[in-house]
């Protein structure tokens, strides 16, 4: 924006001389005034706008202050990426600059003056938009860190990443079973070893499978996205080992991207995770909002019931061909179960309504599995669920209604694996 006011200014400025060499006249709309009152305008709108963007910048600082302290800090990530903020600050810092080079072509006296009419009633009216474009910023940052609106982002990000990874499509999914390694793998496969540290945040599938097939090898990860990788970690083995050169295993490793800090581009635990630490934060004694917590439950909700529609992607890939070239290590909904529950379940064994609720969902989830694994999941965190209740709420009627939404959502289970049972 500020490369576009900075192109902007040159450009009507050469418009306004080519129109003052050619002595047509001015549309009625277009500022008419001396050049002392465009320096004092342009002076006066440039100042202002500068010392704006100051404020707004301050602003954007306290809401980023009070996100981490309120959500944590992995959510800071969403307030910084946010376009509205980026725009806001782009539209004073531009104006600034435009009304900034404008007023720099202004000449006094009688001969040789030159007043850039265009140039000055366009950044009048950059000013005027600029306004309009503060008042709406101090409507989205009063609203940007209401819980429920950071909460709804987060679960926004979430089902994207379900839809796009759920399946991923890598190449040809071969129906394979389990085992169906080829033989001796174990034994004559390589290592590809990380030549540095941090988190796991991509894996080009597309570039593995391409050299897998060139150098008609198998590959087997060891790693998936959201892992930590500690320098000389094992991210694959390579089959058979005897074909694997230094090239090529330079040419693998490039594959796997390694950075300080986790994404959700191929992370579907990480946006969980998000909606986990702020229902932890909200269960702790110094906040005590319960009622965050619940929202976000409901959220993950949602999302596993959106999951368990899908289908799982298979770990292995195979060429165009058929051969088999790549093993992945793939996400499975029983591990994303944990990763939404375990947490929260843990925290909040002594409140009653979040215990309830927790319940709830599974029931609720129950209705979307399909699955046999998925609904031992389902029914493995219930029992647990209970259990804790039986153990750590103090009232008698609290666990009566603990116990009475985990017998519905046994009974949501036991119906759904039985017809689950029998489609397959």
């Amino acid at each position: 924006m500020s490369a576009g006011a900075i192109a902007l200014a040159f450009a009507t400025v050469a418009l306004d001389d080519a129109l003052s060499r050619a002595g047509i006249q001015r549309p009625s709309w277009v500022y008419a005034g001396g050049a002392q009152g465009a320096s004092t305008m342009l002076g006066a709108i440039a100042g202002s706008m500068i010392t704006i963007a100051g404020v707004v910048f301050s602003l954007t600082l306290l809401t980023l202050s009070l996100a981490s302290t309120q959500f944590g800090p992995r959510l800071l990530r969403n307030f910084l990426r946010d376009l509205v903020n980026q725009v806001v600050i782009g539209s004073f810092v531009a104006t600034f600059l435009y009304c900034l080079l404008v007023l720099r072509t202004i000449r006094h006296g009688d001969e040789g003056a030159f007043v850039p009419h265009l140039s000055v009633t366009i950044g009048v009216l950059m000013a005027v938009a600029s306004i309009a474009v503060l008042i709406y910023f101090v409507h989205h940052v009063s609203s940007s860190i209401q819980v429920d609106q950071v909460i709804a982002g987060v679960f926004d990000e979430l089902t994207n990443a379900i839809d796009r990874l759920f399946p991923d499509r890598l190449g040809e999914q071969a129906e394979r079973p389990s085992e169906a390694l080829p033989e001796g793998f174990e034994s004559d496969a390589r290592e590809i070893r990380a030549d540095g540290a941090g988190y796991l945040q991509r894996i080009d599938g597309a570039r593995l499978l391409s050299l897998s097939a060139e150098a008609d090898v198998v590959v087997r990860l060891d790693r998936r996205p959201g892992h930590y990788v500690l320098a000389r970690d094992i991210l694959a083995h390579v089959w058979p080992g005897v074909r694997l050169d230094d090239t090529l295993t330079q040419q693998l490793r490039d594959a796997f991207v390694l950075g300080p800090q986790r994404t959700p581009a191929q992370d579907v635990e990480f946006s969980i995770h998000q909606l986990v630490e702020i229902a932890v934060r909200a269960l702790s004694p110094g906040v005590n909002d319960p009622f965050t917590a619940i929202r976000c439950v409901d959220r993950l909700g949602s999302a596993l019931c959106h999951l368990a529609e899908r289908e799982m992607p298979a770990p292995y890939r195979s060429d165009p061909e058929g051969k088999l070239r790549l093993v992945a290590h793939p996400t499975t909904f029983p591990r994303l179960v944990a990763a939404s529950f375990d947490q929260i379940r843990q925290a909040s064994r002594s409140n009653a309504a979040l215990t309830i609720r927790l319940l709830e969902v599974i029931a609720g989830i129950a209705d979307c599995a399909r699955r046999p694994e998925d609904l031992a999941a389902l029914r493995r965190h219930a029992e647990m669920i209970e259990r804790g209740s039986r153990e750590a709420l103090p009232e008698e009627n609290d666990r009566a209604d603990a116990l009475e939404r985990y017998r519905a959502a046994s009974r949501r289970l036991q119906e759904r694996h039985g017809s689950g049972q029998a489609s397959y």
